[in-house]
């Protein structure tokens, strides 16, 4: 599995990203001792600041890899089991009427049968997956709103079930982690924040990660464009944003540089114990928001590069920005790219997404980054 890092692929992989029609991107790419950061593009397409390898970024769903992490130190200290019936630490308004069938595990891997929330707090998004029914009005509705996040759970519990509890494929939901954070918060008596920060992100010794404060992101970052498959267009700054609509299971805010280091050392058994990895990376399948059958663990997603064995991590996607974090089962190969442009592809006459050249040269970029 020796492959150094080709610099100069690299460079050129993340330029065409860019040239396919990526505003901006960057960055970083460790092999051992070795270590590429990159970017190409722009942080804001009026004034034509370049953005930076060292930029932060809203990071989204990467935040349940956080999550998932401080939920097993509790399962480690036995102040909760994975296998407990949720109706154990929370009232039972709370999930419907099913407290006694969903367990914590069926949480963290997406197998409770629990409907997504986001159509209903969206309301011009309450078509999805139907993506020509839908309109991105919602999201400049809800730039500034403050979400309770006991509604919506509600909204995501007295929806339809898209399954059984336990049942495969899972369906990702965020209404699982919104319910995880208001476990952990049961069971530590302090905020899912305040315990995340304490216990995994300094523990990691993460330096530029952290919960936002506000709307905005602190310190230098890029502006984030969403298109909404071409609805928007030109695609619209969403960098400042109330990110209560996913609170602390999809809202931290990093650097490649430390996404590569929290995944180096969870990998490593150094944020969880070896068995809690081991449980992290037991996968189930499961669909993804893009509609495709992923194998899914707790906070954990593998994928398997040619010759160089499984790489494990999680993708985030905010309005404007998205980000993917891999690293390979050893820690030594490790990746972390992060765009501010969003949901770029048009829509075909069925209302598909359609492919763009922003596609192929992403995934030409992690096939650079993890195996040259």
């Amino acid at each position: 599995m020796k492959n150094p890092l080709d610099f100069a692929a690299l460079d050129a992989a993340v330029e065409n990203v860019h040239r396919a029609g990526m505003p901006g991107l960057f960055a970083e790419v460790r092999d051992g001792d070795q270590v590429w950061h990159g970017a190409a593009g722009v942080a804001d397409v009026d004034t034509g600041r370049p953005v930076t390898a060292d930029m932060r970024h809203r990071v989204g769903s990467i935040t349940k890899t956080f999550t998932a992490a401080a939920v097993l130190q509790q399962a480690e200290s036995g102040r909760i089991g994975l296998d407990t019936p949720i109706g154990r630490y929370l009232p039972e308004p709370v999930f419907g009427g099913r407290g006694d069938a969903i367990t914590v595990r069926m949480l963290i891997n997406h197998t409770s049968g629990l409907a997504e929330y986001l159509p209903y707090a969206y309301p011009s998004l309450k078509a999805y997956p139907v993506l020509a029914d839908t309109g991105p009005q919602s999201l400049d509705d809800h730039r500034l709103t403050r979400f309770d996040p006991a509604e919506l759970i509600e909204m995501g519990v007295t929806a339809p079930p898209v399954g059984t509890p336990g049942g495969t494929p899972g369906v990702y939901s965020n209404t699982n982690y919104l319910l995880l954070v208001q476990i952990l918060e049961q069971v530590t008596g302090t905020t899912a924040e305040r315990y995340i920060t304490r216990n995994v992100i300094e523990r990691a010794g993460l330096r530029d990660t952290g919960f936002p404060t506000g709307p905005d992101v602190d310190g230098p970052h890029s502006r984030l464009y969403e298109a909404w498959f071409g609805m928007i267009d030109p695609p619209r700054d969403y960098s400042a944003y109330d990110m209560s609509w996913v609170g602390p299971s999809a809202s931290l805010i990093s650097t490649v540089s430390d996404l590569n280091r929290f995944y180096g050392l969870l990998l490593a058994g150094e944020i969880v114990s070896p068995s809690s990895l081991a449980q992290m990376q037991r996968t189930v399948p499961v669909v993804s928001q893009e509609g495709k059958i992923i194998d899914y663990g707790l906070g954990l997603h593998p994928t398997r590069a040619p010759g160089q064995g499984t790489f494990w991590g999680h993708g985030g996607t905010v309005w404007g920005g998205g980000a993917l974090a891999m690293t390979r089962a050893d820690g030594r190969r490790r990746m972390a790219v992060a765009v501010n442009l969003q949901r770029w592809n048009g829509l075909d006459c069925a209302g598909r997404p359609q492919p763009h050249p922003i596609d192929d040269a992403l995934a030409t970029l992690y096939r650079v980054a993890m195996y040259g």
